[in-house]
């Protein structure tokens, strides 16, 4: 081996130790992330207009894919950090896992990634386009069209195993701000994000425990309320054979418009799920949730809670890298580790 491919090879094995530790770190490496990342990168073109134009078209006709993408982007971010890994195909992949069976809306950032690399190939990170759709939809639906930061970097790994970092649905509040602390993120930060439920729907066997057999009582959960517990055992039967679903928030108002009713809904005994319900009540938070409940700034906060959590051990620089398509890791050659 001459002298040149020698440095050339110890060059390349110094890069791949470099990027292997900053991902284990959690490091920013080059730089940060940045408002307007995409200018000037795609010629002319607007990269945050071609993604929103591409999530409308697919809003038109399905609106439900707001609280799909919210959730996907809580759980990516959730698992070492916002770098796309929930996109990966793989026998082992995220999406295996008991958690994700149930997130949907992959074929929405599929379509935006089609539409950008049409544009201008290889610039445009999935993990990026997950945080524009997201903000899209959530404007969309009423909230917000809170200012995003670009730059971040798709992963190369993704590990059903790896989600056990998500709070489980039966997690106590103390539970899920401990671990919203881990990520960085503060009680109030929790508070807000969990405002994500202003949206979406949720499968009666998630609670219907507090309709009939609340803590192997033989009774309802005696925290809801009358009206809607007699509602909701209409909707879920106790033995039903379908699995029947309900609004998270039971204003049948805004059950799809991303605004504070949540809040109130929550405070009145009317919180879907068990983790909703104890958000009103728990010293830790309930002060919080009647502050927003009675504030005319939710959705600016809640926007501002989305871009934190969007921060998250994000790759940046030479980290991971730029995928080809959402679904698969990019093959890597000496050539792709320098650019």
């Amino acid at each position: 081996m001459s002298m040149t491919d020698r440095k050339i090879v110890t060059l390349a094995i110094w890069v791949i130790f470099f990027n292997l530790a900053a991902q284990c770190y959690g490091t920013l490496g080059f730089g940060g992330l940045q408002h307007g990342f995409y200018n000037g990168k795609c010629r002319t073109s607007d990269v945050e207009d071609i993604v929103r134009r591409t999530v409308y078209s697919k809003f038109l006709t399905n609106r439900n894919i707001a609280p799909a993408l919210l959730r996907m982007q809580f759980h990516d971010c959730f698992v070492n950090g916002c770098d796309a890994s929930i996109l990966l195909d793989g026998p082992n992949s995220e999406k295996t896992a008991p958690p994700n069976l149930s997130v949907r809306g992959y074929d929405v950032i599929d379509a935006a990634k089609t539409a950008v690399e049409k544009i201008c190939p290889g610039i445009v990170s999935c993990a990026d386009i997950i945080i524009m759709a997201t903000r899209d939809v959530v404007s969309f639906s009423g909230g917000a069209r809170y200012r995003i930061q670009t730059g971040r970097r798709d992963g190369l790994v993704s590990l059903a195993q790896n989600t056990l970092t998500l709070p489980p649905p039966s997690s106590s509040v103390t539970n899920a701000i401990r671990s919203f602390n881990l990520k960085g993120l503060t009680a109030t930060d929790m508070i807000y994000l969990l405002g994500g439920h202003t949206i979406g729907i949720a499968h009666c066997s998630l609670f219907q425990d507090r309709l009939y057999n609340f803590k192997n009582t033989g009774k309802p959960d005696p925290t809801m309320e009358l009206g809607l517990l007699t509602s909701l055992k209409s909707k879920c039967p106790q033995n039903a054979t379908v699995d029947g679903t309900a609004n998270l928030d039971q204003n049948p108002f805004s059950s799809r418009v991303v605004d504070k009713s949540f809040y109130s809904q929550i405070m009145m005994g009317r919180g879907l799920l068990k983790f909703d319900q104890d958000l009103a009540s728990d010293r830790l938070s309930k002060s919080k949730v009647a502050t927003i409940a009675g504030s005319s700034d939710f959705n600016a906060r809640f926007g501002q809670a989305m871009v934190k959590m969007g921060a998250i051990q994000v790759l940046t620089g030479r980290q991971g890298q730029v995928r080809k398509s959402c679904r698969a890791v990019n093959k890597l050659t000496l050539t792709s580790l320098f650019h």
